[in-house]
């Protein structure tokens, strides 16, 4: 088929033809009076499949010829060429977006004149920066617009990863009733011994147990002093240690603690147990209910509400979760806490 470059887009001006690649693949728009308007990225797929010829001023522009041309008016055009092209080469009907997304991506059999998108569609490079604040707005939108919102990432190879991206609000089963304990710190830790122990573990899933102690973590630790349920004495000296006093040496040790601890005090508002993600290179471990009944569904990681980063780090995590079976959280503690789940997919 036949068509011409006009501007940034591809005119076919032959109704028939028109027609043709509109019903059979919905490219591009159809012109009042006839004929059809595409877009250069459904211009370069057609003319990669050897569906359309482009001409410019009575001459022929094959395929690299065009990709020039659109370099100069598409940004980030490599990324959104692949990604436009993987998922048509997969059977989705794919048009491109105006607004705060490349593409709206229709279930399979569906069509854009009788139907609403399923997807928005973020095409991205390897190279681009991650950033929670942009991708929780997105989010938000497509959540609000009752779409999914997906990702494109695109590596240096060309190969594509994709991400379903989606709010979270984890809420668990745990419940506790009011107790009160003693514990010892020693060297940045805090052990609590002989009933206690078992007193505080069977209530709320606090601490690891070690023999006949209950080792707690810093943030478990200034959890339950604030609660009135623990006092805390120096196993050195025996003298008791104040709520404020315990904060400004959980501060020196770990200089993210608040950060840390906002997190931690939402979650278990929500009936989850928090444990130490340390071995998963993240914040936090969560549970729903008794870690003994439990598999840990949720790993968290808490950042800042400005929290930029390359997507390397991202695709880590992701994987690293995925390969031991749980989801990845990321808790932004920004003016409200927010969650922000990342599932690797494939269309």
């Amino acid at each position: 088929m036949a068509g011409e470059l006009v501007g940034d887009s591809v005119i076919v001006p032959d109704m028939t033809e028109g027609s043709q690649l509109y019903n059979k693949g919905y490219y591009g728009y159809p012109r009042p009076g006839g004929g059809l308007e595409l877009e250069l990225l459904e211009a370069l797929y057609l003319v990669e499949c050897a569906k359309l010829q482009v001409c410019l001023d009575g001459k022929t522009l094959d395929h690299a010829a065009l990709y020039r041309r659109a370099a100069r008016s598409v940004n980030g055009l490599q990324a959104r060429y692949l990604v436009y092209r993987d998922l048509k080469q997969r059977g989705y009907i794919v048009k491109l977006d105006q607004g705060d997304f490349h593409f709206r991506v229709y279930q399979r059999g569906s069509a854009p004149h009788n139907s609403q998108a399923k997807h928005w569609v973020l095409a991205i490079s390897e190279r681009e920066v991650f950033n929670i604040a942009s991708l929780l707005e997105k989010s938000e939108t497509s959540q609000r617009t009752r779409k999914d919102l997906l990702l494109g990432v695109v590596d240096e190879e060309g190969d594509i990863t994709y991400y379903t991206v989606e709010g979270a609000e984890p809420h668990g089963l745990a419940s506790e009733v009011p107790t009160k304990a003693e514990g010892a710190l020693i060297d940045s830790s805090v052990l609590v011994l002989g009933e206690d122990a078992d007193r505080l573990y069977e209530n709320g899933y606090y601490g690891k147990r070690i023999g006949p102690m209950l080792q707690l973590s810093l943030l478990e630790t200034a959890y339950l002093m604030e609660r009135g349920a623990l006092e805390v004495r120096s196993l050195r000296s025996g003298q008791r240690m104040g709520e404020k006093g315990f904060l400004s040496s959980a501060r020196r040790a770990q200089p993210d603690f608040d950060m840390r601890m906002r997190a931690y005090k939402d979650l278990r508002s929500r009936g989850m147990v928090v444990k130490t993600g340390f071995k998963y290179g993240t914040h936090f471990r969560v549970y729903e209910g008794d870690p003994a009944k439990h598999h840990s569904r949720y790993l968290v990681h808490v950042v800042p509400d400005d929290y930029s980063t390359v997507w390397a780090e991202i695709s880590r995590a992701v994987r690293l979760a995925h390969g031991v079976k749980k989801e990845i959280l990321f808790a932004s503690s920004g003016q409200e806490l927010s969650y922000i789940k990342l599932t690797r997919v494939r269309p």
